[in-house]
């Protein structure tokens, strides 16, 4: 996001699929849930409530619309290439590959 762009804390509850995260989502343990920057889904949404979170942060108003396809390509790439050290040492295993395929897949896609 942008430097001038405004955050705003919220309920879950009021978290709609499509916003985005202005700072990351941790648990109890300070592990992270979800990173900034990444938009909500239905499913996410579903799974943080199972998990008993009640806030997050996002960003406020048209803020979100504004994402640089520069920037989700090259977090695109991020993530692909961490599942690649992920799994650098499942050469050969066939359940490892058809994993890292599927994954590959997931993460390649738009993550706005």
């Amino acid at each position: 996001m942008n430097a001038g762009a405004k955050s705003t804390e919220i309920e879950l509850e009021q978290a709609a699929a499509g916003m985005v995260l202005a700072s990351a989502l941790l648990d109890a343990h300070g592990g992270v849930l979800l990173p900034q920057d990444a938009a909500l889904t239905d499913g996410m949404l579903a799974s943080l409530r199972r998990r008993g979170v009640q806030r997050c942060v996002v960003w406020a108003g048209d803020e979100a619309a504004d994402v640089d396809p520069a920037q989700l390509a090259r977090e695109r790439e991020r993530r692909v290439q961490r599942l690649e050290r992920l799994f650098r040492h499942s050469g050969g295993d066939a359940g490892g590959e058809a994993l890292l395929r599927v994954l590959r897949a997931y993460r390649e896609r738009d993550p706005a």
